[in-house]
């Protein structure tokens, strides 16, 4: 199974310590973002990684150069010199998972302790029922800020809305799908062809995937690092391993 890890972003809201190392490498008691995330996906068994790049897209690089050795998963990076959006990066290397039964779409800025072949095994039981994406889902502090799902009782998603003034509930995205090839029929014209601005997974794809989506809360360990309080928040929550 191949992963889509989206590392490309430029951390605005890290700066300043983004103004001199990519988001994802931003150290958890010493051992980079990136490199969990890799640990997590060897041993879930994913074969290989697309790590999308741009901003110090070399120290990236180099840094995979160093741990290569050491990794199972080929690791392909797959650099943006202009950042496509999260939607945009899945369409343009769509190539690489067209003939897979199902891959993984990850956000390389989440800490997690997540268990992934659980959360695999239940997208396989959606997928039976007709479900084309598994969305991870957590209870948000501040729901305004994220994507927000309302779900019916066998938890498929009957309601998407990204960033809403007035959310409904607290359940709402968290960053980590398992997806089959058949999303690529539900992208928009703008995202296919990049006519106006990125394409966003939250806003341009998950709405017309609502009846064809399901749910899967996570019970684990999980928190954006996106900021520099989250950040904080993270260092003293996260036990060294």
């Amino acid at each position: 199974m191949k992963t889509f890890l989206l590392a490309a972003g430029k951390g605005t809201r890290l700066r300043p310590y983004t103004s001199v190392i990519p988001k994802c490498l931003i150290p958890i008691h010493g051992k980079p973002l990136l490199e969990i995330w890799i640990k997590l996906l060897e041993k879930c068994g994913v074969s290989e990684i697309l790590i999308n790049t741009h901003h110090h897209a070399d120290k990236v690089e180099r840094f995979l150069k160093r741990i290569r050795p050491n990794v199972k998963p080929e690791i392909t990076l797959l650099y943006e010199k202009k950042l496509l959006g999260s939607g945009g990066t899945i369409w343009m290397n769509r190539s690489a998972v067209i003939n897979e039964k199902k891959f993984l779409i990850i956000y390389a800025d989440n800490l997690t302790t997540l268990d992934l072949k659980r959360m695999i095994r239940q997208h396989d039981d959606y997928s039976a029922l007709g479900g084309i994406l598994t969305m991870g889902l957590i209870h948000a502090p501040v729901p305004r800020e994220c994507g927000i799902v309302k779900l019916d009782n066998t938890q498929k998603i009957v309601s998407f809305i990204e960033k809403p003034n007035n959310p409904a509930s607290d359940l709402a995205n968290g960053g980590v799908y398992v997806a089959t090839p058949e999303i690529f029929s539900f992208f928009t014209d703008s995202c296919i062809r990049q006519t106006d601005t990125v394409c966003d997974l939250g806003f341009h794809l998950f709405p017309k995937l609502v009846g064809k989506m399901y749910g899967y809360e996570i019970k684990e360990y999980l928190r954006d690092i996106g900021t520099i309080e989250s950040y904080d928040a993270a260092i003293r929550e996260w036990h060294v391993r």
